[in-house]
C-alpha cells in the first residue's frame, strides 16, 4: 500500500455510500489516508494492474495469544465479483505461512450480511456478537460479529 494508493482509496472508496456505511465515523481525508496505511500493515488489492481495494491486518505477537486480524474494503466497481474472498484467502495464507499465525479474526458489522457471506466462503466461522461494538457513520453504536478462521480451516 503506497501513500498514493491510500489517497486514492480515501476518496474513491471510503466516500462511496456502499463502503462508507460500514467504515465507521468519518474523519478528514488525511486521517483516512493514515488509517488505510495502517502503520505499514496494509496491502493494495489489484485486479488486472488496477487498484481495486485495500486489506489491512493487525497482529498479536504475544506467543501465548498469537493471532492476526484482517479487514478489507473494495472499490464499488470490484464488489460482488469474488475478489474480496480471494484477497482474504491470500492474506490469510500469508499470515499463516509467513507470519506463523494459527488463527485469523475478522469483525464485520452484524448488519453487513453481504460481507459475512463472503467471509464464510473463505472459511470464517461465527464466534459471537459483540454488542455495541463500533460507532457507525451516524454516531450510533452498532453490534459487530466476531468471526475466526483456524489455519487448517482455510479453504
Amino acid at each position: 500500500m503506497t501513500e498514493d494508493d491510500a489517497a486514492t482509496l480515501a476518496v474513491a472508496m471510503l466516500e462511496h455510500p456502499s463502503v462508507r456505511r460500514w467504515w465507521g465515523t468519518p474523519g478528514t481525508r488525511e486521517e483516512r489516508v493514515e488509517e488505510l496505511l495502517n502503520e505499514g500493515r496494509a496491502f493494495a488489492i489489484e485486479v488486472g494492474g488496477e487498484l481495486a481495494g485495500w486489506i489491512g491486518y493487525e497482529e498479536e505477537l504475544e506467543p501465548d495469544y498469537k493471532h492476526a486480524g484482517l479487514d478489507i474494503s473494495l472499490l464499488p466497481a470490484y464488489q460482488r465479483q469474488g475478489i474480496g474472498p480471494a484477497a482474504l484467502r491470500l492474506a490469510a495464507r500469508w499470515l499463516v505461512d509467513e507470519r506463523g499465525h494459527h488463527r485469523i479474526t475478522i469483525d464485520p458489522a452484524v448488519a453487513n450480511e453481504r460481507a459475512i457471506r463472503a467471509y464464510r466462503r473463505v472459511g470464517f466461522r461465527d464466534v459471537g456478537v459483540m454488542r455495541r461494538y463500533e460507532r457507525g457513520p451516524d454516531g450510533a453504536w452498532e453490534d459487530g460479529l466476531l468471526m475466526d478462521l483456524l489455519a487448517d480451516e482455510l479453504t
